[in-house]
């Protein structure tokens, strides 16, 4: 798969993809995917960016019910870095 940081700098698209996380459009999403954002962007890799980028190019209403466990994510969607938005999410209930 290609990037798609079409030759972004690093530190610049992890600004951008924060931004995304944090101005979503519902104060649920901010709150779900700003915080992860916020800890982890960071320090992924150009691969790691792309596989959230492609996650939050979803639409809010599909990632809101496949986070919260109200449906299903379809079989294409990145399992592995939802159930690690779900770990995180878990985490940070039980450590406040």
């Amino acid at each position: 798969m290609a990037s798609k940081d079409a030759g972004e700098p690093h530190a610049i698209r992890v600004k951008r993809l924060r931004y995304r996380s944090w101005h979503r459009g519902t104060k649920e999403m901010d709150l779900l995917l700003g915080p992860y954002a916020d800890a982890r962007l960071a320090q992924m890799d150009e691969a790691e960016l792309d596989r959230f980028e492609t996650l939050i190019d979803e639409a809010d209403t599909d990632l809101q019910k496949w986070l919260m466990g109200q449906e299903p994510a379809p079989a294409d969607a990145d399992h592995g870095l939802l159930a690690e938005l779900l770990a995180f999410k878990t985490n940070l209930k039980t450590s406040a």
